[in-house]
């Protein structure tokens, strides 16, 4: 947070030698947890939440990331049973499988004062009471304080049917990001390894800006090694891209999508058919790599 103008600021970096100002016009929490800085303010877009200076998720712009995270899953997924949400602070990620109609969704995020914090500010999401209900496992939601890599040991025997891993973006070689391992090759098998038949593993893969696609590529390439059938998912209306993996061969993922669109019990509010169409073509130089 810098003073500049007479106003508070925060310095979010997209990309090597450039950096964006947010002006935050009231702080509601600000502080340090044992894994990151986190500020929860007001600015231009609603209440935001930020973490070691990256925005990530605005009361504003919130639903069309969450759903560009979340609504593929469910759709490619054969069915959407047990969910299991690896970070994603905010709760809407579970609620959202709630809505989709997860009867076991599994929340595991490792900073139980940030989720804590969240809940207590934002507007979306869980609330205080939300967060006591699924800590004791009152209702779909369980909330478990704990490590995503650890806790992939205590997965059910029938597996799961979606995992989903929605971190902060993965830091360059040289940088300090405890949750980087999660980015990685194995951990990406250990996530293939829990699901279900006909499961899907969803990870947020980064921003499709030419200037800042190293972490996607990074995924894209990952994925494509990992799993039979990748799907690709670019929000049309915001700077993230998401990657979904099956294990089983699929000719056409785009069209189990558009297949599944009207059957599913979730019903979007940013995503269309159309919307599916144009967002599941990855980037040139993701696919034109060389």
């Amino acid at each position: 947070m810098i003073e500049l103008d007479g106003h508070r600021w925060i310095k979010e970096p997209v990309g090597a030698g450039m950096e964006r100002l947010w002006k935050v016009d009231e702080v509601l929490w600000e502080g340090d947890t044992p894994y990151q800085h986190v500020v929860i303010g007001r600015t231009s877009q609603g209440v935001s939440l930020f973490c070691d200076d990256d925005r990530q998720s605005t009361e504003f712009s919130q639903l069309v990331y969450h759903e560009a995270m979340m609504v593929p899953a469910f759709l490619l997924a054969a069915q959407v049973e047990r969910v299991l949400i690896i970070g994603s602070s905010e709760g809407v990620a579970s609620q959202m499988s709630v809505a989709a109609g997860a009867t076991r969704v599994d929340h595991v995020d490792i900073d139980e004062l940030c989720v804590r914090k969240c809940a207590e500010h934002l507007p979306y999401g869980y609330t205080p009471e939300d967060v006591a209900a699924a800590e004791r496992g009152d209702g779909p939601i369980k909330l478990h304080f704990a490590d995503g890599w650890g806790f992939l040991d205590q997965a059910p025997p029938e597996g799961y049917d979606i995992v989903v891993v929605d971190l902060p973006d993965e830091r360059a070689d040289d940088e300090d990001g405890q949750h980087n391992r999660l980015y990685g090759m194995e951990f990406i098998q250990r996530c293939q390894s829990v699901l279900s038949a006909g499961g899907v593993v969803a990870f947020q893969a980064g921003c499709p800006t030419v200037w800042r696609n190293e972490t996607l590529i990074r995924a894209y390439n990952r994925f494509n090694s990992a799993f039979e059938t990748v799907a690709y998912f670019g929000s049309d209306e915001h700077e993230w891209a998401f990657i979904f993996g099956r294990v089983e061969p699929i000719d056409d993922p785009t069209n189990v999508l558009l297949e599944s669109f009207p059957k599913s019990s979730y019903r979007p509010q940013t995503i269309d058919e159309a919307t599916i169409i144009g967002a599941t073509v990855a980037p040139y130089s993701v696919r034109n790599q060389g």
